[in-house]
């Protein structure tokens, strides 16, 4: 690689280092719980420690991304600091293979960065955070609801053929099916030696049900032909079990596409099945709506 390639690699690695440092030190600012605080200071001064590494091959200041800073600085906020920091973490990893490229003109870079990187990663899943803490009741809450409420979703389209009528034994279905899953957790959370508090896991639990009720349900809601609903709703089961596989591969470092698929087939696989029991249930019974 030519030094002027080479230079310009570093430079983005300086802008990519102390932007990151800017948003560490920024969420250590914000957040009250004084060890979180304190380990995102350590990888602010990390990262400060990279931009100071890369400045004595290139002898230049580089200003930060204000952009990217307030996007992840945004996103950890809402998602959650472990969400937003693996996040920006996952990105940067993309450069690793620039420093490959560079390991001629800058032997140390690949090694250092390498050690450095994994010291980061070390303290962030040393944080704490309450959410992180409940997930499994998330799970339990939006598991339980996808695959329970699109196949009784599937079952009431064929049976009542009537979007009014869905709707309404929908959620009635969906509410008491969360009332139950928070009540099982709050006992399941109570019985077992955990850290975690069985009133805020059954809340997590019924929480994550309802909302996933009320975004698989909502086609019905506007719409008239009810198959189109269903498919609607097949649709945003898929869209949720997208977007929820995707938060935990990242801040739990698992393999998103093997969730996704297996999560995506169960659910699929359900509403599959209880339109046929439906449309059996039907014909024995010879109900006509």
């Amino acid at each position: 690689m030519q030094f002027n390639d080479a230079e310009n690699v570093i430079l983005t690695a300086q802008k990519n280092e102390i932007t990151e440092h800017f948003v560490y030190e920024k969420l250590s600012k914000s957040i009250k719980d004084a060890s979180n605080k304190e380990i995102l200071k350590r990888v602010s001064n990390d990262e400060l420690k990279h931009y100071d590494f890369w400045k004595k091959y290139t002898h230049k200041d580089v200003k930060p991304s204000k952009l990217r800073m307030w996007k992840y600085v945004l996103i950890s906020k809402v998602f959650g600091i472990t969400f937003g920091m693996k996040l920006m973490e996952r990105n940067e990893e993309k450069a690793h293979v620039m420093y490959e490229k560079i390991s001629d003109s800058v032997p140390d870079a690949k090694n250092i960065v390498k050690d450095e990187d994994e010291h980061e990663k070390q303290l962030i899943n040393l944080i704490d955070e309450e959410r992180l803490r409940y997930v499994g009741s998330v799970v339990l809450g939006l598991n339980d609801a996808l695959v329970e409420l699109t196949g009784a979703l599937a079952g009431f389209t064929l049976a009542l053929q009537d979007t009014r009528l869905i709707v309404m034994t929908g959620l009635i279905t969906g509410v008491a099916a969360s009332l139950s899953m928070a009540a099982s957790e709050y006992l399941s959370t109570k019985s077992e030696s955990s850290a975690k508090n069985p009133f805020r896991a059954s809340v997590y639990t019924g929480f994550a049900y309802v909302l996933t009720v009320l975004f698989l349900i909502f086609p019905y809601l506007f719409l008239t032909d009810m198959y189109v609903c269903l498919s609607l709703t097949i649709l945003n089961a898929v869209i949720v079990i997208l977007l929820f596989n995707f938060y935990i591969s990242v801040v739990k470092d698992l393999s998103f596409k093997k969730r996704f698929f297996e999560m995506t087939m169960i659910s699929l696989g359900i509403a599959g099945l209880t339109f046929a029991i439906g449309f059996v249930i039907k014909a024995l019974l010879n109900v006509q709506i």
